[in-house]
């Protein structure tokens, strides 16, 4: 195998995501149905939470679906693109590393969209549909860990946070203890999900300068008034 094929390939899971990652749900439900723009509303994030408060229950569910869904294409369209190209590898190039690579760059795409000025969300629920594709065991536990740090603090930025530090020391456990990958594998996937985790906690920094003077909105089921 050619390394020049191995790096081709990387580039066009790289490039694919990061295009598909850029297509942000909420930018075009909030033009589409109400002809504006999502990232002058609220608090200027253009992601589900601030679709919710700013625009309600219908908005945020298609931004809810979108995002889901861009997410696990570009997934699968990677790792379909890898394994046609690339023999599978006990390390780099086993499925799920190439889908934690193929979701950095979504996440990427999705936080500095290029169809948008380079401004878009947070990415915290693109890495959710990555996640629920390629690793349904630790989304299995993730997910209610997120519910459960809403329900006991009411900000969804500290869920969030909270979440992608739990995430790659999760993963690693599941991976390596009861899962059984080998060790190689399982450095990897660490090393990748910590990528990811980092990215999202960097995008909450302004939440985290909010949180840390007391300004902060809490999560609330009813959206507040235009």
């Amino acid at each position: 195998m050619s390394i020049i094929t191995t790096i081709f390939s990387l580039i066009l899971t790289a490039a694919v995501s990061y295009l598909l990652g850029s297509l942000n749900s909420a930018i075009i439900t909030v033009r589409v149905l109400k002809h504006e723009d999502i990232r002058e509303k609220g608090s200027g994030s253009a992601g589900l939470t601030n679709t919710y408060r700013c625009y309600g229950a219908l908005p945020a569910a298609l931004t809810l679906i979108g995002d889901l869904a861009k997410g696990v294409i570009a997934v699968l369209i990677s790792i379909y693109v890898i394994g046609a190209i690339v023999p599978v590898s006990p390390f780099l190039f086993d499925s799920l590393s190439v889908g934690y690579l193929s979701g950095i760059f979504a996440i990427i795409g999705h936080i500095f969209p290029v169809y948008y000025h380079f401004k878009g969300g947070r990415g915290v629920l693109v890495a959710a549909s990555i996640l629920l594709v390629i690793d349904p065991l630790t989304f299995a536990i993730i997910i209610p860990f997120f519910i459960l740090m809403i329900a006991v603090t009411r900000y969804v930025s500290v869920a969030s946070i909270t979440s992608a530090v739990v995430y790659p020391i999760l993963t690693f456990c599941l991976h390596y203890f009861v899962e059984f990958y080998s060790l190689e594998q399982c450095i990897a996937h660490f090393v990748l999900t910590t990528m990811t985790s980092a990215l999202l906690i960097y995008m909450h920094k302004d939440n985290i300068k909010r949180l840390l003077s007391h300004t902060e909105n809490k999560f609330t089921i009813h959206r507040k008034n235009k």
